[in-house]
């Protein structure tokens, strides 16, 4: 299974399955994104489980094309899970994440509670 529509507090979200295949270049975002539209998804939720190891590495960009693509297509974006480990490892990773979870269009959360409190 690609993923699975669901509702939460008025939102249509694409939630990819945690066990499909990496996000590990642009035309994964392309496939994930193809499959939200198709389900008329305004939102696409991606498990952290589902990024490549390249991902969070800003240096490979990975990360930044990807995420555009979907915002260039209307669509808004949560990465799903923890990325402590990671940002705690990179001050660029810390400072994306920050000002990522201070707009509207990607979004970091930890779980479907914290995700369930920022749509609602």
């Amino acid at each position: 299974m690609a993923g699975q529509l669901v509702e939460l507090s008025g939102q249509r979200l694409w939630i990819c399955a945690e066990d499909g295949a990496p996000l590990a270049a642009e035309r994964d975002a392309v496939e994930i994104l193809g499959d939200a539209l198709g389900a008329g998804a305004e939102w696409v939720v991606i498990p952290v489980a589902r990024l490549s190891a390249d991902f969070l590495d800003l240096k490979t960009r990975l990360a930044g094309e990807a995420l555009q693509k979907f915002v260039t297509y209307g669509r808004r974006v949560v990465i799903l899970g923890d990325v402590s480990e990671a940002v705690a490892a990179s001050n660029a990773l810390r400072d994306f994440v920050r000002e990522s979870n201070r707009g509207r269009h990607v979004w970091f959360v930890g779980d479907h509670d914290e995700l369930a409190r920022r749509l609602g």
